[in-house]
């Protein structure tokens, strides 16, 4: 297969990511190096290996549950990552502690490394909070809903601190990156593409991670762009690379790179790890309509948790005992995640009014405080009898 459409029994864009594609462990398992790109290293021990699949693992059973919970009626929508868990995973994993993240809305794998409690998101999408967790603790912002939006947001705060913390400098604990995440769908986006600009010619520490799972909700790669994805940062004057983000090790690897680069001083770089969303865009959705089982079935071969299992397995470095304690762990998870979903109190109505704005806003206090006197009329009508 090539940058071209597999054939007509398929029909769409099942591609297998071209020559220029960084890959480090096929989907069989086995390592391997590009010829062009072997400066691309994951140098990490057995401990490291079962580390990212216990990663894996865990954020799969967390999408599973939460899609579970949605249909069950527990969750008002829920935005499933199957497929998708190396390119978060990976890239995760890639940053430093001080590094920052301007997520999506389906960025569940990069929470997970970040430190957020699965039931902060499960939390959003039932409509009890706005995110739950501390952006400024975990260097994790809040989801964004707005399709691009993120990147003009994590570009400004690069470019804060590139000048707050002396980008470059090498001292430990100062240098920072950004990383702002986005699907395919977002490139054709006019934010993007500012952001893209203002990146380049300010030479912000900015990492754009785009997970290219084929699909804008129902548009095909193929109707969004005549060129590889990747491709499009040489117009803005900064490195693009596409790495197999079904390869959890060349994610790592690509990734902590280009945050390295800058942190460094170096820029920008635009990294799409060509990957595959093998559910429904939301739970709202239905890729039946618009897409064909035999590119799925083509997709489920390159499974991001199978080949590193199968590499796991064929070089010893995990056993029976390792993957039985996991799937232990992962139904403890599954369980707490169910009932802890269900645990979650719902927001008092004038809630809402909170952390709108961080000093009070009079329009805000106004809005209240009419509220608060609606909601006492109900309580005077109860009082006097009325409904």
């Amino acid at each position: 297969m090539t940058d071209s459409v597999v054939g007509s029994e398929v029909g769409v864009s099942t591609i297998d990511g071209g020559p220029d594609l960084v890959q480090l462990l096929t989907p069989a398992g086995e390592r391997v190096e590009h010829p062009e790109y072997s400066h691309y290293v994951a140098d990490l021990q057995p401990e490291d290996l079962r580390a990212l699949y216990r990663d894996l693992v865990l954020v799969r059973r967390v999408d599973a549950e939460a899609t579970a919970l949605q249909r069950q009626g527990e969750l008002g929508i829920w935005a499933s990552l199957l497929g998708q868990e190396a390119a978060q995973v990976g890239s995760g994993r890639a940053m430093a502690p001080q590094d920052y993240a301007f997520p999506t809305y389906r960025e569940h794998g990069v929470a997970w490394c970040r430190g957020v409690d699965p039931l902060n998101l499960l939390g959003l999408f039932r409509g009890v909070n706005h995110g739950g967790w501390d952006p400024n603790e975990k260097n994790f912002h809040l989801y964004t809903i707005v399709i691009g939006a993120q990147t003009l947001h994590a570009t400004g705060y690069a470019m804060g601190i590139q000048r707050d913390h002396a980008v470059g400098t090498g001292e430990p604990g100062r240098d920072a990156a950004v990383i702002a995440y986005f699907g395919d769908g977002a490139t054709s986006q006019g934010d993007v593409n500012e952001a893209f600009v203002f990146a380049a010619v300010q030479n912000a520490p900015v990492v754009f991670f785009c997970q290219n799972n084929q699909w804008a909700i129902s548009e095909p790669s193929e109707r969004q762009t005549r060129i590889p994805l990747y491709k499009r940062a040489a117009g803005f004057g900064f490195p693009g690379v596409r790495v197999d983000g079904n390869d959890v090790l060349a994610v790592y690897a690509v990734t902590k790179a280009a945050l390295d680069n800058a942190r460094n001083g170096n820029g920008p770089t635009f990294v799409e790890a060509f990957t595959y969303r093998m559910g429904a865009h939301t739970t709202s959705d239905d890729p039946t309509r618009y897409r064909v089982s035999a590119e799925v079935e083509v997709w489920k071969e390159r499974d991001p948790i199978s080949r590193l299992r199968a590499h796991l397995v064929a070089n010893g470095m995990a056993d029976e005992d390792f993957f039985n304690a996991l799937d232990a762990e992962s139904d403890e998870l599954a369980a707490h995640v169910r009932q802890g979903c269900l645990d979650l109190p719902d927001p008092k109505p004038l809630d809402m009014f909170e952390h709108v704005y961080v000093d009070e806003h009079p329009l805000v206090a106004q809005e209240r405080a009419e509220f608060a006197e609606y909601l006492e009329s109900f309580a005077d009508a109860g009082h006097e009898g009325g409904h």
